[in-house]
């Protein structure tokens, strides 16, 4: 019989529904993985073990009853360490806030446990969700980095600690640890989920994103957390569409390729891994075409950065007052360097994101996805850095929904991902065209899970 953890989230959903799987049993099987492998992985801040399982029993005796919350009923899911979650401490990977525990839930917490989900544990982040490491190690290889900043939540997915989690990106901090780990990582549109709840870094740039082992069960965690938020503002009234019923497209994709950057920037490997891809689709009947990029592109990443710094300078100043001695020093760095950035040029970075918004709106009419590589290189060697997030930052600075898939992997052995970005609020068209992307790539790194 298959270990309730090798499951992947829709086939527990399935199981649990048809009383072929108990809570009480993926519960243990879970935290029976995470005592094996969290030694030397350190994915995990904190893991109530009685807890989990008592509300795994909780909602056992729901389901005898004739009880389901909803779509992830039963099913224990991984938070990352800057969500606010009521009774359990939210460290945001610092000192500082070493002994925080909220009083609430943040909205995205609150929505996967209406929907039945267990939280079952905060996963490792980089201090305040920027750059200076977590300890968590590549579950590929432990002298690689997993990526981050939401570190733990991709190494706990690619583990089988826990089918899904939830994480953040500001620059590409879903993506590129999913990339880097072997996962699918979804990064939906700005706005599309809420952020009520969750530490900020830089409030115009932060998205909520999930991570998961197959496009399907990142459509299912998408469903239940997006749409508005009275409490954030800057969720959308845009429709939710049902994303949980994705099904592979009944025709195939026209991509446009973005070789403008992703190519001169990539290491030859991951490059040559790209076009075997597209070679693969469009044998399975992609349409496949180069773009041309707006004249904006050329200034995003100057932009993202002054806009993150001065945003992250500006959260962060009480507390960096006070606290100074207990930062890490690449975020000291940041709010350094922030605090001293003219308004000036924070404006004319804020309109340089506008037009290239309004740029890439009009570059997607034409496609149905755009592709590039997910990173430029498979995970670095060394625990100092969580790698380069540039080919994720036009993404996150354009707010466009993007989707990190497999796509093999290195010589080396370490996993290899392409990334597909989508227009506004058309995630259910991104998810439908990224489950024919995996179908047509055929791969499916779960050697990691043995």
């Amino acid at each position: 019989m298959t270990e309730p953890y090798r499951l992947t989230l829709s086939e527990m959903i399935q199981k649990i529904r048809r009383k072929k799987l108990s809570p009480v049993a993926l519960a243990e099987s879970l935290v029976n993985r995470i005592d094996l492998l969290e030694p030397s992985i350190q994915a995990w801040v904190t893991v109530d073990r009685g807890k989990v399982l008592e509300e795994a029993r909780r909602h056992e005796k729901e389901i005898s009853r004739g009880r389901i919350r909803g779509s992830l009923h039963g099913i224990p899911l991984g938070v990352k360490d800057i969500f606010y979650t009521a009774g359990m401490k939210t460290t945001g990977g610092s000192k500082i806030l070493a002994d925080f525990i909220p009083s609430f839930d943040s909205t995205a917490v609150l929505r996967l446990k209406q929907a039945g989900a267990i939280v079952l544990g905060k996963t490792a982040t980089t201090e305040f969700a920027h750059a200076d490491p977590a300890p968590t190690r590549n579950p590929w290889n432990r002298e690689h980095t997993p990526g981050g900043s939401s570190s733990g939540s991709a190494a706990g997915v690619a583990t089988g600690m826990c089918p899904g989690a939830l994480g953040s990106q500001t620059g590409g901090s879903v993506l590129r640890p999913a990339s880097y780990c072997g996962v699918v990582g979804l990064k939906p549109t700005y706005g599309r989920i809420s952020r009520y709840g969750v530490l900020p870094f830089s409030w115009s740039l932060d998205h909520v994103g999930v991570f998961a082992r197959t496009v399907a069960d990142a459509a299912i965690l998408l469903q239940v957390l997006a749409g508005f938020d009275p409490l954030d503002p800057t969720t959308s009234r845009e429709p939710v569409p049902d994303y949980a019923r994705v099904k592979k497209s009944s025709r195939a994709p026209f991509i446009g390729v973005v070789k403008e950057f992703y190519q001169k920037n990539s290491e030859g490997p991951v490059w040559k891994n790209t076009e075997e891809v597209l070679a693969q689709l469009q044998k399975a009947g992609a349409k496949v075409e180069t773009v041309k990029m707006p004249e904006s592109f050329a200034v995003v990443h100057d932009a993202h950065r002054i806009i993150m710094r001065t945003e992250g300078a500006a959260f962060h100043q009480p507390l960096y007052q006070k606290h100074r001695e207990l930062y890490r020093p690449k975020l000291r760095e940041l709010i350094e360097i922030g605090s001293l950035i003219p308004g000036v040029d924070y404006l004319a970075a804020y309109r340089i994101k506008r037009k290239f918004r309004r740029h890439m709106d009009r570059v997607m009419e034409r496609y149905d996805l755009l592709l590039t590589p997910s990173t430029s290189s498979p995970a670095p060697q060394g625990l100092e850095s969580t790698g380069d997030a540039w080919f994720q930052v036009p993404w996150s600075f354009s707010g466009l929904p993007t989707v990190t898939i497999p796509s093999g992997l290195s010589k080396e052995g370490l996993p290899l991902g392409v990334q597909l970005a989508g227009g506004a609020f058309a995630e259910g068209k991104l998810l439908a065209m990224a489950r024919w992307c995996e179908k047509g790539i055929g791969v499916a790194l779960d050697s990691v899970l043995d």
